[in-house]
């Protein structure tokens, strides 16, 4: 069986990534899990199941090539798999929880845990992050749960250990759950000095105008180079509603205007779009006016959660920013927008965030 070392290398005699110094000190981490996991149980009545390896908790700055190490090594593993955005799998255990409860279950951690260890052996999440004070409560007991069920973790995010949920309300509570993260995975730091997602983007043009067939080709070519052709479906939880973004890979997701505007969606919607993601396309979005006013309230708050987030932004649309909205209630006040919009261009945004 190939090792994450033979994929990584193959990667890079294929030409789909560059050689980087830091990923390849990074793999045998992953590969020490993969061999371990790889190993075929021993036989016998009165053996005892062997001790799950050891999980790996990766952190480092938005773009060295975390989830690309992580999807290299998913894709080595024989045994049940669960790879996900760690928000994504949040809000699904959230939406378990409630689900129980309405039946009458006081204490739903438990058996949400059990459904999830019974289901897979390793959970693969990118970019953890704890915001919400919700997370901050269930998380510990959640993965105690796991760790005793015998559930490896392997997890990227752009901080270390100590500053999740860092300044949060009650953060003495969630201490523990760093403790369990020190003691369960090891503990590394992917120290790449290459931003390969921001050079991907650096100095190429992401608003394009108008929203035709030359600037969806355009965006083909960007959106192909960001994710090498791998896609799935996101669905965030959002106050019992589900909000699915069925093109998304690795924190970047591709959507239509009407998709995300069209709809009956608001300010949670919206942060929580924002907070799972760290690139997002739009493509077609219109002029706006009068006519289509509550849309262009909707897209406003869209920009301002994903401006504050520092989200990627790269759009097609029926003009350049400043004449998108020029007539209409709501013309004066999309002028801030169109600020915005304007330097979300910029090849530096978002650069230093993480």
């Amino acid at each position: 069986m190939k090792t994450v070392q033979d994929h990584y290398e193959a990667r890079v005699a294929s030409g789909r990534i560059k050689p980087d110094p830091a990923q390849r000190e990074a793999l045998p981490a992953f590969e020490r899990i993969r061999a371990a996991l790889a190993e075929p149980p021993k036989r016998g009545l009165f053996r005892k199941a062997p001790e799950p390896p050891k999980g790996l908790y990766m952190w480092g700055g938005v773009g060295r090539g975390k989830s690309m190490l992580m999807d290299l090594f998913v894709d080595t593993l024989n045994v049940p798999a669960r790879r996900a955005h760690f928000h994504a799998f949040m809000q699904e255990i959230h939406s378990e929880m409630h689900r129980l409860r309405g039946e009458g279950v006081a204490d739903p951690i438990k058996p949400v845990a059990k459904a999830v260890s019974d289901s897979v052996k390793v959970l693969a999440f990118d970019e953890m992050q704890i915001t919400d004070i919700t997370d901050a409560m269930i998380v510990g007991r959640l993965f105690e749960h796991l760790f005793e069920a015998g559930t490896v973790l392997v997890t990227t995010s752009n901080r270390v250990p100590d500053d999740l949920y860092k300044d949060g309300l009650n953060r003495q509570l969630f201490v523990p759950f760093i403790e369990l993260i020190k003691d369960r995975l090891e503990v590394r730091e992917l120290a790449s000095e290459t931003d390969y997602r921001q050079d991907r983007l650096a100095g190429a043009q992401v608003f394009f105008t108008p929203a035709n067939a030359e600037s969806r080709k355009q965006i083909d070519a960007i959106w192909e180079e960001l994710t090498h052709g791998s896609e799935e479906t996101l669905t965030l939880h959002v106050k019992g509603r589900k909000l699915e973004l069925p093109r998304y890979h690795n924190a970047m997701a591709r959507a239509s205007f009407y998709d995300l505007c069209g709809k009956m969606l608001g300010p949670a919607d919206y942060l929580a779009l924002a907070d799972a993601l760290r690139v997002l396309v739009i493509e077609g979005i219109p002029a706006l006016s009068r006519h289509n006013f509550n849309e262009a309230k909707r897209f406003v708050t869209l920009v301002d959660a994903l401006y504050e987030a520092k989200v990627r932004l790269i759009a097609s649309a029926a003009a350049q920013p400043e004449s998108l909205y020029i007539e209409g209630a709501g013309s004066f006040e999309f002028e801030r927008t169109a600020s915005r919009l304007r330097e979300m261009q910029a090849a530096e945004w978002g650069a230093n965030e993480g």
